[in-house]
């Protein structure tokens, strides 16, 4: 085979993808993404002995969550971009080897191979990247659980990002994450160990997003409910979609007064749902619908498209969209044009797509109407009276967590089929592109609560944890599991396992994952996952009614 990966749900045949991905990255890039993550690990070697001598290397910390950040599915397929990344790896772990022994730190006489290992041509990479990746472990186990706490640790990076982006960080989760990338190469670790190591990657999960919860709702308040536009104006518009906040605030700042309107696009939508947002008169809406569905709805948009994350599915060559779609931060794609980071304590330069837009036109009009969402923890609890209520007098039978992440087989029609079944005494909790397969589907309301309740992006599932927290304590349970809550996850790529492993730490019981569980999770580890925890697949519609309503 010449590349293997099964980080993502549509990995081929659910056990992996070994001639290209089915996420569209080609096998030299999958490669190259490989020996990143193996250099990145033996950056850490340094750094966390470095850090035992009190050296804290701010450089080191953002390229290891930038570098995890770039190999989530989706985010970046520029293979020029990941031979620089790895120059860069190679330069920085010199740097910071040199950094631990003017300190007067000892090494010793072995060190782990991705702690040493140089080259300098594309051709010593390509020599090197296809024996350093996921099959180089050769136990179905140990390799599972390496590659469950790796993939939580990439999740845990794209969190950490967004937070430092916004000027918050907490040191402790760069020192997680790099001690846990070392573990992964400790051959001395057993399973035990190992899945010790996974609840704790949960537990550093639930401190990442509450790191980002906190940074984006100082900086921009706390969400509200809002009823956001699906239509479109009269014009030219720029469609920007992924996760960060610092970019949506950055490019609204710089189209104001130029006659461009802006619109969320995919996980981008919750950014409708934030205060200091609204202020902002050319701030039009949401265009469209999951990240899956953008080769139709580009080409209709007409505008330029801006990428701050990732989500990005390869174009058809023929597609007349192309040269109107620009990346910036992890994301990236050939052909496409990459926007620089901002300055220190300045804003990233939109001038060029924002020129380019007033010379596109309108966007085509898709869909009509609205879709209402901003229920995020602050909000619910401010509804917690009337929602405790509804559950004592009936009205409300069970709350249904339907969080994660969209994507594009056929059999993720279940979602859409699953909410429209659910009993009108159901409400449905969620966060993540997942919501895109019922979020437009007319399912009313419960005494004026409506039965869809969007608390925001993927990372927004955190908000999940601390509304199913605040009604435990509403109703004095001793156990979060107590609560008339089901969970039924839709999983896509890495930023639903630090999910996942997040609620785990917290102590939820019986998630059900779908549309298939991971191709990483070996038998034993599934086996232990659903003796521990309760973790379980999806059936049909009509068997998973019958088993979560009785």
């Amino acid at each position: 085979m010449s590349m293997f990966c099964y980080q993502c749900q549509e990995t081929a045949k659910g056990t992996g993808c070994t001639i290209a991905g089915v996420c569209g990255k080609s096998e030299k890039v999958a490669n190259m993404q490989d020996l990143l993550i193996y250099l990145i690990k033996g950056i850490s070697i340094y750094s966390t002995r470095a850090r035992e001598l009190g050296i804290e290397n701010d450089k080191v910390n953002k390229f290891v969550f930038d570098g995890l950040f770039m190999t989530i599915t989706n985010a970046n397929f520029d293979m020029e971009r990941f031979v620089g990344k790895i120059r860069e790896a190679l330069e920085l772990r010199d740097e910071i080897r040199g950094q631990f022994l003017k300190a007067g730190g000892k090494l010793p006489s072995i060190l782990q191979d991705s702690a040493v290992w140089t080259g300098k041509t594309v051709e010593e990479f390509e020599a090197k990247n296809i024996s350093v990746g996921v099959l180089s472990t050769g136990n179905e186990d140990i390799k599972s659980l390496r590659q469950l706490v790796t993939y939580g640790v990439k999740g845990m990076a794209a969190y950490a990002e967004h937070a430092f982006n916004l000027g918050f960080e907490d040191k402790s989760l760069y020192k997680f994450m790099q001690d846990a990338l070392v573990a992964t190469l400790d051959d001395s670790l057993d399973a035990d160990q190992l899945t010790a190591l996974v609840l704790e990657t949960g537990r550093y999960g639930v401190t990442a997003m509450a790191l980002l919860d906190k940074a984006n709702t100082t900086k921009y308040g706390h969400p509200e409910i809002s009823k956001v536009n699906i239509g479109v104006r009269n014009n030219p518009g720029i469609l920007i979609s992924g996760h960060d906040l610092r970019d949506m605030e950055d490019l609204l700042v710089q189209t104001e007064g130029t006659g461009v309107d802006v619109y969320t696009h995919s996980e981008m939508l919750p950014a409708n749902y934030y205060p200091a947002f609204k202020k902002y008169s050319q701030f039009a809406g949401n265009y469209g619908s999951s990240w899956w569905k953008q080769k139709e709805e580009f080409e209709t948009f007409n505008g330029p498209v801006l990428f701050t994350t990732n989500c990005i599915v390869p174009p058809r060559k023929e597609a007349s969209y192309c040269d109107r779609v620009y990346t910036t931060g992890a994301s990236g794609f050939p052909g496409f044009k990459h926007i620089a980071d901002r300055p220190a304590g300045g804003r990233k330069d939109f001038s060029a797509i924002i020129e380019h837009a007033k010379k596109c036109q309108p966007p085509v009009e898709i869909e009509k109407g609205q879709i209402t969402g901003g229920f995020a923890h602050n909000q619910v609890a401010a509804l917690a009276d009337k929602v405790v209520e509804a559950v004592k007098s009936g009205a409300i039978r069970k709350f249904f967590v339907m969080a994660g992440c969209d994507g594009r087989m056929r059999d993720r029609s279940y979602y859409t089929d699953f909410a429209a079944a659910l009993p009108k005494d159901t409400v449905i909790l969620t966060a993540g592109c997942a919501k895109y397969r019922y979020n437009k589907l007319q399912l009313g309301d419960i005494n004026g609560i409506p039965r869809v309740l969007d608390a925001g992006q993927c990372n927004d599932s955190y908000s999940l944890a601390v509304i199913a927290l605040t009604l435990k304590d509403a109703f004095k349970l001793n156990d979060i599991n107590e609560l008339p809550i089901a969970f039924n996850i839709a999983w896509y790529e890495q930023k639903a396992v630090i999910v996942l492993l997040a609620l785990l730490y917290l102590g939820v019981k019986n998630i059900h994952l779908g549309p298939t569980l991971p191709g990483f999770l070996s038998p034993n580890v599934v086996k232990v996952l659903v003796e521990k925890f309760g973790i379980a697949g999806i059936g049909t519609v009509e068997e998973d009614m019958k088993l979560f309503l009785g």
